[in-house]
């Protein structure tokens, strides 16, 4: 079931996000995530549009958005590839007609996820937190 974020889902939310954020993105030290953990709870979150994803016993991943822009999507290690990142992306195509996301160059299963979902890339760019660099991806 998705449904949107309620205050008691908070901490496994970051959970989710720190144990995927890791995962996902190797090529950047694992306490720049830890380090993010704070503004995630307090800035990014609250400023975002958040819905989760949970089975019958807890949550199992959330994704936000904030004015189409689809800012964080994230899966619980333990539950990638069982189809709930294409839920989570039926879900907020059928609110919002216009998306972009940003991420990262060396994410390229990531990439191939968003691209086989109609996302298509766009310009390249460097992240300013991390120095990464990162592609912008667009859904019309």
């Amino acid at each position: 079931m998705i449904r949107k974020l309620e205050p008691r889902d908070m901490k496994r939310v970051l959970e989710i996000w720190l144990d995927a954020s890791v995962k996902a993105h190797d090529f950047i030290d694992k306490t720049y995530w830890q380090s993010q953990i704070e503004n995630m709870r307090d800035i990014y979150i609250p400023a975002s549009e958040t819905f989760v994803i949970e089975d019958s016993s807890r949550v199992l991943g959330f994704y936000s958005v904030i004015n189409h822009q689809l800012a964080a999507l994230f899966v619980d290690p333990d539950y990638q590839g069982k189809g709930l990142g294409k839920q989570f992306l039926s879900h907020v195509k059928a609110l919002h007609d216009q998306l972009t996301l940003a991420v990262y160059k060396e994410n390229a299963s990531s990439i191939a996820f968003y691209q086989s979902q109609g996302f298509k890339l766009g310009q390249e760019s460097i992240d300013e937190h991390t120095g990464q660099r990162e592609y912008v991806m667009t859904y019309e």
